[in-house]
């Protein structure tokens, strides 16, 4: 008998069914039977089902005489089930990975409940990825399993049958059923929530739910139906004293999706939603429950329904369409005279006399305070205390920016005061396009990284990672320069040849990594406490990078995968790249961190014991800590097919190379991460790409380009400096890893 039943009915869904059914049998979880029930589709989803059922014998196919529509092919996939438990997903969805393994785990962990819900992303035609809303709801904290009474929240989870695991012994002892109709999934989530002895939460996006693009034709009847499916509801809740408390809440849910339905767009068909709303009237009238007030914020709503006023909707709705009509020439030119003002004011600014003692900062176009811009500008107050420091970022960043420096929004009047009369200009990106540079200006460009990837004009040759970028208006940008900042003489070489321009270069070190010389174990163990590593553990730091060949991005990793293999002692921070659109995971376990919203990469570098990334150019910063490195490359062709790297990681590798999440799990399982031949690979790399690092980067800058001095710091070199050692430093002596190494046996990628 398998442990889950997946269950996928098959409609007209030929394009998307072979990636549905590939996703299930792909699971790295396999104690699995996949029943496709082919509700006999027109299309060629009976044939596709087949051939898969012919290669894997977990697959089995139901062919159904006639056509019955949803709710009846799921039910004719419970009857031929055997699994523990059923998973249901519609024919053009598809499966994250190990999400089967996730959901396996998290029912066994919380003692086998009656009901699982499980999170879920949208996947947009469009092709990017968004997360639930409601993902909130499913926090793991707290008592599990529990009663629906404990976390009465979860009737407002969406009612579909996919993001749930159902035990099919309380299905089948419960009579529960699909109906037919549009709205099938209704009757069946309320009444299984109200009646489940047992339910338990998973915070894991475990399906990726596709939203095709549809025609531009209005509606469907088929919305209709949603009134006989509250009835089964409420039926339901009637033949039931013990779940008439339930009521009020339900009839909550009903009008709001009856308002759903009446005031969404091409939801119905012309001319229907005068009926609609009188059918809605009297469904509001039979189902309401005296003694229960109507919230506020849907008193609305619930008026337009009660009283069926569709003329007073429709007056209102188009009065609505014309305030918008009439006012949006008026926001328009509003928008115009602003643009217009705020232009007139910069060339009134430009006129004005610069202000020599003003400096202004910014970072990756409009972020909070950090990287080589926040270590400069602290460096200013230090050592050139006459300065007057402003950062310009956007409001939501402003928590970030220090108190003694003035805070600036991007396009308002004080920006482009600031850029017009600072004297003092410094970023890791590009300014304002319209910003001109004024004779007596002084602009410090710092960037972001040492390039491993390809970077400026070698990005001609590379229109995939190039994307609109424009390489005349960069060349404009590179003219402005007065100095460009270099950790170490492969970016010097690198920046000259693909940022050609007269601006000076300053080999000083990247001022973002003195903090790394100058921190103290009392700051590390501050660091771990304010993001929750527990005592004792092992911090792995997951940092990978963006991928200029996908549309969307995803986790190459399955993290909570990676601790369940590796055992209690490790913990990751997991850290996404800006352009990630999201965190890398959901926190299935308390021992995944999400710290992509963290301002300080340097101070999440420093409370780790070790890094894992790809081709993030966050590699050539943590070496400066001398603590251990792994390289996950587990694409490599086709990242550099995409982006172009101007060396190859498998010959010149900060430490141990893994090609695969097996051969991850076995550098970190037998301390191949921190053995002799990754602290030799680290040592050379170290030596070649941290030469200047050494705490007094920022100061050099300084005092060069705001002191006019000549005489500069020495170097410290690299035998005598001390950063401050991990936490796990301390804990050689203990054996990290408590679980065996892979079934797979997948060998450590050793670097020459």
């Amino acid at each position: 008998m398998p442990r889950l039943s997946v269950i996928v009915p098959a409609y007209e869904v030929q394009a998307y069914l072979p990636a549905c059914l590939e996703s299930v049998l792909s699971q790295s979880y396999e104690d699995l039977e996949l029943l496709v029930v082919d509700d006999r589709s027109p299309d060629a989803c009976g044939e596709i089902a087949d051939e898969f059922a012919a290669r894997d014998p977990r697959v089995r196919t139901v062919h159904l005489a006639r056509n019955k529509g949803l709710g009846p092919a799921r039910n004719a996939g419970i009857s031929e089930a055997t699994g523990d438990y059923l998973v249901f997903l519609d024919g053009d969805d598809t499966l994250t990975p190990h999400a089967l393994r996730a959901i396996a785990d998290r029912l066994k962990e919380t003692g086998e409940p009656d009901v699982l819900l499980y999170d879920h992303a949208l996947a947009p035609w469009s092709g990017e990825t968004v997360r639930n809303a409601f993902s909130g709801q499913l926090t793991e904290q707290g008592p599990a399993p529990f009663l629906l009474e404990d976390r009465p929240g979860l009737l407002w989870a969406q009612t579909v049958a996919w993001n749930k695991a159902y035990r099919r012994e309380f299905v089948e002892s419960g009579g529960f059923a699909f109906p037919s109709g549009h709205h099938a999934d209704t009757p069946w989530t309320y009444p299984v929530l109200m009646t489940a002895e047992s339910i338990a939460t998973l915070d894991r996006v475990c399906v990726h739910h596709r939203q095709r693009r549809r025609s531009r034709a209005l509606g469907t009847a088929g919305h209709f139906d949603i009134f006989d499916q509250y009835d089964r509801v409420f039926a339901h809740v009637g033949s039931r004293p013990e779940l008439a408390r339930w009521r009020p809440v339900l009839f909550r849910r009903m009008v709001d999706d009856l308002w759903a339905v009446f005031a969404g767009l091409d939801r119905l068909p012309r001319g229907s939603r005068a009926e609609f709303l009188r059918r809605a009237r009297d469904h509001y009238r039979a189902h309401r429950t005296p003694g229960h007030p109507v919230p506020v914020r849907s008193w609305p709503r619930h008026k337009v329904i009660h009283l069926g006023l569709y003329r007073t909707y429709r007056v209102v709705e188009l009065a609505q369409r014309l305030r918008q009509r009439a006012t949006r020439p008026v926001r328009r030119l509003a928008r115009a005279l602003h643009a217009a003002a705020l232009r007139l004011h910069y060339r009134v600014q430009l006129r004005l006399p610069l202000r020599e003692d003003r400096a202004v900062f910014a970072a990756y176009g409009g972020r909070g305070h950090g990287c080589n811009p926040g270590a400069l500008e602290e460096a200013f107050r230090a050592f050139a205390p006459h300065i007057r420091t402003a950062w310009i970022a956007r409001p939501e960043h402003h928590h970030t920016i220090p108190t003694a420096t003035l805070r600036l929004r991007p396009g308002t009047a004080a920006y482009w005061t600031a850029l017009a009369r600072s004297k003092y200009l410094v970023n890791n990106t590009d300014f304002d396009r319209r910003l001109v540079k004024r004779p007596g200006q002084v602009l410090v460009q710092t960037h972001h990284g040492t390039p491993l990837k390809h970077m400026g004009l070698d990005l001609q040759e590379r229109p995939a990672a190039a994307g609109d970028l424009d390489f005349d208006e960069m060349l404009s940008g590179v003219d402005r320069w007065d100095y460009l900042v270099s950790p170490n003489r492969h970016t010097t070489l690198t920046w000259e040849r693909v940022y050609p321009g007269g601006y000076t270069m300053l080999p000083y070190g990247y001022p973002r990594n003195d903090v790394f010389q100058r921190a103290t174990s009392e700051d590390v163990r501050r660091l771990r406490e304010s993001l929750g590593i527990p005592a004792g553990s092992v911090a792995i730091l997951y940092a990978p990078t963006h991928r200029d060949y996908r549309r969307t991005q995803r986790a190459t990793l399955d993290l909570d995968r990676l601790l369940l293999r590796l055992g209690p002692r490790f913990v990751v921070l997991a850290r996404a790249h800006h352009r990630h659109g999201g965190p890398l995971v959901s926190p299935a376990t308390g021992r995944v961190i999400d710290v992509s919203d963290h301002p300080s990469v340097e101070s999440l570098c420093l409370a780790s014991d070790a890094l894992v990334t790809d081709y993030s150019s966050l590699m050539f910063d943590y070496a400066n800590l001398d603590r251990p490195i792994v390289i996950h490359a587990d694409d490599r062709e086709a990242y550099e097919a995409a982006r172009g790297t101007y060396f190859d990681l498998r010959t010149f590798a900060p430490g141990a190379v893994a090609r695969s999440e097996d051969e991850l799990t076995d550098i970190f399982a037998t301390g191949h991460w921190r053995g002799s031949r990754s602290t030799q690979l680290r040592s050379a790399f170290r030596a070649r790409f941290c030469p200047y690092d050494d705490g007094r980067a920022a100061e050099r800058v300084v005092r060069h380009v705001v002191l006019g001095e000549t005489e500069l710091p020495p170097v410290i070199p690299l035998a005598e400096r001390h950063p401050v050692p991990s936490a796990a430093a301390a804990l050689d002596r203990f054996p990290l890893a408590t679980v065996p190494l892979p079934a797979t046996g997948a060998p450590v990628t050793e670097t020459h």
